[in-house]
């Protein structure tokens, strides 16, 4: 497909495929003025058609999201979990049901407007990519992707095939973001200073092994396929002491294989805030710290703490540092807040020149520090708000798509989610930085096998990046993460 053929509005021919092959229970009939057909009924062409890849979990919720907006059809779903994904089939009896989306895809392709992708990280891009090269709107769950070549692309694909994107951070489109927008463009901070980002996450194990012991796959689960582009691996033995089993369906998370750790998995609801607030945009450099004698390369450590310094924009006279850490590990607290007073688990601190201001998960409960300086707090409104926030991401993408590529503003389209997800994969850059190598050093008395016989080349460093070349250009070693290898047959569409 050239881009010539992709600059038309993707969602049109497929609805008129329904109408014309009958597809759904669809056929026979021409499409009339809602006015004509009775108040409160939905004409086919007002209705955007979905087919969802991952269901179950996260995967539910978000069904029910765009099903919510009523302007959406859940005509499709796919998942290699039929035991994770039952509770959605029953809600949708109606809905097509297959387990491998590229069978979906091949076979339903002319049925469907738009794709939702709720599996697990490492999957987003090679199905992301065969849905926008498919001129299919598309809404991918967060992290966007598990790796920073596959956030530009999906961010290129999305604009050369003129589709509708949108990430799952639905935070993006709360009010506390654009409340904290407003609070410093007014001055009521002065210049931004710091910006602190933390996370009780990762509630599943990290800093673990692989498991040695293996079992056999459950009948209800695809294991080859839910391991999709990555390298195959047995299935393993469940951890009786793991919340949601070894790997799957939750704790996958904590493997470098499919999940990113902490801050991919929370800091689209964190660093999002500030992102937006500062127009942030180019990080050049990563500096982070993990927990002691971390030397697992196959899941992500116990707990961090990275900075990130983003390049100055229009809104920072200077480069911006945010400081990340995770596990539970918190800023020291602010003289604004009082001894007693709770300190969230999840949480944005901006400290400016003439005061602070914070928020916690999906920018809610947005406040000036100290409170106080709430009372009579009458700021203009400046930015647009999203009918019901983050209830609301869903049916603001819905309604988009219906619009037309390019006709409605949606609040994390992936040009804006693949530099979110570009910054928190940096940090991971950083942090597997510290087992990317097992080189002995030249001096040692430490026996075999000890970690003080590893070399740690992140420990220590700065690690400056070369956005325009995508690379690292000091620690040559954690490149390798940039861009992932896949197994065969997966690959990426659109290159």
């Amino acid at each position: 497909m050239t881009k010539k053929d992709t600059t038309r509005n993707s969602s049109a021919p497929s609805r008129r495929e329904f109408i014309r092959t009958g597809a759904l229970g669809l056929a026979a009939f021409s499409i009339v003025p809602r006015h004509v057909l009775g108040k409160g009924f939905v004409a086919p062409s007002d209705t955007l058609y979905i087919a969802g890849v991952g269901v179950g979990g996260k995967g539910e919720s978000d069904i029910d999201g765009f099903n919510g907006s009523g302007k959406a059809k859940i005509a499709f779903l796919c998942d290699v979990d039929q035991k994770r994904a039952a509770a959605t089939y029953a809600k949708y009896p109606d809905a097509k049901k297959y387990v491998d989306w590229r069978e979906l895809f091949d076979k339903e392709s002319k049925n469907f407007d738009a794709v939702s992708v709720s599996t697990p990280d490492h999957t987003h891009a090679v199905i992301g990519t065969a849905a926008i090269t498919l001129g299919k709107h598309i809404w991918i769950q967060k992290p966007l992707t598990h790796n920073i070549y596959e956030a530009r692309l999906l961010a290129e694909l999305a604009e050369r095939y003129k589709v509708v994107s949108q990430m799952g951070n639905q935070g993006a489109s709360n009010d506390g973001t654009r409340l904290l927008k407003e609070w410093f463009e007014a001055g009521l901070i002065g210049d931004i200073e710091d910006v602190y980002c933390w996370t009780n996450r990762p509630i599943w194990p990290q800093g673990v092994r692989w498991p040695e012991k293996t079992a056999p796959v459950p009948d209800t689960l695809d294991w080859d396929l839910w391991q999709g582009p990555a390298a195959a691996k047995p299935y393993p033995e469940s951890d009786p002491n793991a919340q949601y089993g070894t790997v799957v369906p939750f704790n996958w998370r904590g493997w470098w294989a499919y999940g990113t750790g902490a801050i991919g998995d929370m800091g689209a609801h964190l660093i999002e805030a500030p992102m937006n607030v500062f127009d942030l945009k180019e990080v050049v450099s990563v500096e982070s710290s993990v927990s002691t004698l971390y030397t697992n390369d196959e899941s992500g450590p116990v707990a961090t703490t990275s900075t990130l310094t983003f390049a100055p924009t229009g809104k920072t006279k200077k480069p911006l540092k945010v400081h990340w850490s995770d596990g539970g590990i918190i800023p020291s607290r602010p003289d604004e807040i009082g001894p007693d007073e709770i300190w969230p688990t999840n949480g944005s601190l901006f400290v400016g020149t003439k005061g602070k201001m914070m928020a916690e998960t999906y920018s809610d409960r947005p406040r000036l520090l100290p409170e106080s300086r709430m009372q009579g707090l009458n700021v203009p409104v400046k930015y647009a708000r999203v009918p019901n926030g983050a209830n609301g991401h869903y049916a603001q993408w819905v309604q988009a798509c219906l619009a037309g590529y390019g006709n409605m503003e949606v609040s994390s389209p992936f040009e804006k989610a693949a530099l979110l997800t570009e910054a928190m994969l940096i940090a991971n850059l950083a942090i597997r930085g510290f087992t990317a190598s097992v080189d002995v050093p030249p001096a040692t008395n430490a026996p075999a096998g000890s970690p003080m016989r590893k070399s740690y080349p992140s420990r220590g460093k700065k690690l400056l990046w070369d956005a325009k070349n995508m690379r690292v250009t000091n620690v040559d070693v954690v490149n390798q993460f940039v861009k992932d290898d896949y197994r065969d047959p997966w690959k990426l569409s659109g290159i």
